[in-house]
């Protein structure tokens, strides 16, 4: 008999390991060795491509598509499609299972992923190092909640509103990762997590920029591509981008509202402890001079010249973390001048250095990330790959259902796509060729093919690991993917089942 069930209970219970979700970079290695996988059973094909001329802003411009009729199977001698199965190792250059993390971090360019989108962290990172180390953020934040002390509740619908017309309006997405580096140490002050400062910044531009009305990286290009005016149908997609993104606000608030009354519920509430960690060690005194003023204007103007660059002259990931580094060098600048935190100048090299860090974690998920891509074959629509095959095969499938299955089946598989092709005007590239005149076959209009497009790459872009944009937002506010799965699923399938009836509605309700 058992002398003490009591400590033998306890025992055995605390024997019993709980579940926990995989780390991040572990999804990443088994996603990728089913990528492999696939090789082994998907043979490979490719596309021819065509140029294609429409008309954006008053202004006629072109872009090269893949030629829907073109889809041949690469075959042998006999005429058999063949299969380009990745080995676990390769030399030379080419690509193996094992050069999956290597080839996907130096994968890309500077104006995309993965390298560009990697040092363009590295840098805003050590751009806002040197901000953070001024204390100037902390101050304000302190001096900013005093002020406003009893309309907390503002800051969500005001934020998310302000990054849902940004990413509608000029495809915002990138830009997001530096404003929540300012905007997390805010949001946890004010009682919220490091979750909801990834709502009200990057998810809103993605909500936003999945049911624009005018957006230039996917709207107007997919349109284009379609072969229907540009910009068409901007009536219903501005109600269908105010109802999203009150979806979105009203989901946040939600969430807010708990967390502010019972912080533990937090799915972030342990790696918020290193916000609540600095702000405890953060000195309280009620410091704000003029060198203080001058950050603060410095941070503006950057964020004004960027969003005018952006707009006015397409700026993209190399001119924008060019600016942010300006920012850096100014406001190490006044902070050396002004004593802010007793700073010198080799702590703003320190401090650099230390922000661009911080960024390692993200930066190594990005490019790993991007090597799935690579083992599928890439995203050239011209050379062999598991990829084409696949994208061919789905539009195949969705040729052959009735209309309105068919405009639902194409929301889902721009969903799925987008795992593997994050980029908007990419995506729009590979498969609007295809989509749209399915859509012709099936009897569904290529204006809701469009819609199911935007739909699809938009929302998702808020879950898939894939998505570098995503990944740097949750690097910089310290949220785990994995947390992060736990909490978006439920606004993931709110948002898949009301883009469903959107897109359905629009079918039957004839939107052309």
């Amino acid at each position: 008999m058992n002398a003490n069930p009591t400590n033998s209970s306890i025992e055995s219970t605390s024997s019993v390991q709980t579940w926990q979700m995989p780390d991040t970079l572990v999804i990443i290695f088994f996603v990728a060795l089913a990528a492999m996988l696939l090789t082994y059973i998907v043979p490979v094909g490719s596309f021819e491509t065509q140029d294609v001329i429409y008309v954006s802003d008053g202004v006629e411009k072109s872009r090269s598509v893949v030629n829907p009729s073109s889809f041949r199977y690469q075959v042998d001698d006999s005429g058999t499609p063949v299969l380009q199965p990745i080995s676990l190792f390769e030399g030379g250059g080419d690509v193996g299972f094992f050069n999956f993390a290597f080839e996907g971090l130096v994968s890309g360019s500077k104006w995309g992923t993965a390298i560009g989108v990697i040092m363009f962290m590295l840098v805003i990172g050590g751009a806002f190092g040197i901000v953070m180390e001024t204390g100037t953020i902390d101050n304000g934040i302190l001096r900013l909640i005093d002020r406003t002390r009893g309309n907390e509740g503002l800051f969500i619908p005001v934020l998310f509103t302000l990054f849902s017309l940004g990413g509608a309006v000029f495809g915002m997405g990138e830009e997001a990762i530096a404003f929540a580096i300012i905007i997390c140490p805010l949001m946890i002050r004010l009682g919220f997590d490091g979750i909801t400062t990834v709502m009200v910044t990057y998810v809103a531009t993605q909500v936003g920029f999945a049911s624009s009305w005018m957006n230039p990286f996917s709207v107007a290009i997919a349109q284009g591509i379609a072969g229907i005016p540009v910009l068409s149908g901007a009536g219903v997609r501005g109600v269908m981008w105010a109802g999203f993104t009150l979806m979105g606000i009203v989901f946040t608030m939600r969430y807010g509202a708990k967390i502010r009354a019972t912080p533990s519920l937090s799915y972030s509430y342990k790696s918020d402890q290193y916000f609540r960690d600095h702000q405890a060690s953060a000195s309280l005194e009620s410091r704000f001079n003029l060198g203080d003023i001058l950050v603060l204007l410095t941070i503006l103007l950057t964020v004004i010249w960027v969003i005018w660059g952006v707009v006015a002259n397409a700026w993209f990931i190399p001119e924008i973390a060019s600016q942010f580094f300006t920012m850096g060098i100014v406001v190490g600048v006044f902070a050396v001048v002004f004593k802010l935190n007793k700073m010198t100048v080799n702590r703003v090299a320190t401090s650099f250095k230390q922000g661009a860090a911080t960024m390692l974690e993200p930066a190594i998920l990005v490019g790993c990330a991007s090597g799935i891509l690579i083992i599928l074959g890439g995203g050239d629509p011209t050379k062999p790959s598991v990829l084409n095959t696949l994208l061919s095969s789905a539009g195949g499938f969705i040729g052959a259902l009735p209309a309105a299955f068919s405009a639902w089946f194409m929301l889902l598989f721009q969903s799925i796509f987008n795992f593997f092709v994050t980029s908007g005007s990419g995506q729009a590239a590979l498969t609007m060729p295809l989509m749209a005149p399915l859509a012709d076959i099936v009897g569904v209009s290529r204006q809701v093919a469009v819609l199911a497009f935007q739909l699809g790459d938009g929302f998702t872009n808020v879950i898939v690991p894939t998505s570098a944009s995503l990944m740097a937002t949750l690097g910089v506010c310290r949220v785990d993917w994995g947390a992060w799965l736990k909490f978006i699923w439920r606004f993931m399938a709110a948002l898949f089942v009301v883009s469903s009836i959107v897109v359905v509605a629009a079918h039957y309700f004839g939107f052309v």
